[in-house]
């Protein structure tokens, strides 16, 4: 049992690995819990890593070793929201940093309406569709 135990730590670092490289943020909904969780026992972490945290993706912003306090909701210099897309349910707007930013083709309801879909017609998009019109179309 130890050797299967082991075999399965080993192709889960494998997985992780493969994950990190190959998958960018917009796939990352489709399989968020294959990506790491967010350890808070000292563990280190690089600028562009991505973890899981409370079912949710963040990329690590920055160098840094973790802390118990140091989780990715409560944190906003070590990790941003990876703003993930499911191709079948189109989110509602959030505020994104230059980090996290939405990119052309890129579709959100925005909260302060009812119904209307935008899609984003410029990469970047960090303005939202109610205040910046021309970064947007509805559709």
């Amino acid at each position: 049992m130890g050797d299967i135990v082991e075999r399965a730590r080993v192709l889960r670092k494998r997985i992780e690995s493969l994950v990190e490289e190959h998958v960018d943020d917009r796939d990352a909904a489709e399989c968020a819990e294959l990506f790491p969780a967010w350890d808070g026992n000292g563990k280190g972490y690089k600028t562009g890593e991505r973890v899981r945290y409370a079912g949710v993706v963040y990329k690590v912003l920055q160098d840094h070793t973790s802390e118990p306090g140091w989780n990715p909701e409560r944190a906003a210099s070590l990790f941003t929201k990876a703003l993930i897309f499911d191709p079948d349910v189109i989110p509602v707007w959030e505020q994104p940093g230059s980090e996290n930013a939405y990119m052309a083709g890129d579709r959100v309801h925005h909260p302060a309406e009812d119904g209307p879909v935008y899609e984003s017609v410029i990469d970047n998009n960090v303005w939202s569709p109610v205040d910046y019109p021309e970064g947007w179309k509805k559709v």
